[in-house]
């Protein structure tokens, strides 16, 4: 394909194989545009997605994310006894990495998830009386759901359940 551009940044012309499509959301959220392709013969199927968040204190992180927030710990890994952590912790389906090592991740993230059953964690939540968080629950002008924790080092989780997913 010829290069083309005015400026320093060239583009490719491409001819117009596929157009943008409408895909509807199932668990009632905004449509997206989708690419797709006659000759794609392979698929890619996401099997699991885990955020990394950045965490400064194993003990506080695990008094969040176990005591706190009720995940389980599935393993945690350091080369050496004095080098930084690196664990997953995971609850219904929801898997985290959490790491100490500075490269993994940004303090200060946010992962998004989809959940039913929101308003029986938040009671949850509150019955467990953590000193230092006490999330709201809040219906967004989408119409879901929404508690949002913060964890000691600024990670943020947000759990949306949409109107339309029944608990």
């Amino acid at each position: 394909m010829p290069l083309v551009g005015t400026d320093c940044r060239p583009t490719l012309l491409r001819r117009r194989a596929s157009r943008p499509q409408l895909k509807r959301d199932p668990l009632g959220g905004s449509q997206r545009l989708t690419h797709q392709h006659a000759h794609d013969h392979m698929s890619l199927h996401a099997l699991q997605t885990a955020p990394i968040f950045r965490i400064f204190d194993v003990a506080k992180a695990k008094e969040f994310y176990l005591d706190f927030l009720g995940f389980s710990l599935d393993w945690e890994h350091r080369f050496e006894p004095q080098l930084p952590v690196y664990m997953q912790v995971s609850r219904d389906g929801l898997v985290l990495h959490l790491s100490e090592h500075h490269g993994d991740a940004c303090p200060g993230s946010t992962a998004f998830v989809r959940v039913r059953g929101l308003a029986a964690y938040h009671a949850q939540l509150l019955a467990k009386n953590y000193p230092y968080l006490r999330p709201g629950i809040e219906r967004t002008e989408r119409g879901s759901l929404c508690v949002e924790v913060i964890d000691p080092f600024g990670n943020r989780i947000r759990f949306d359940e949409s109107s339309d997913v029944k608990a």
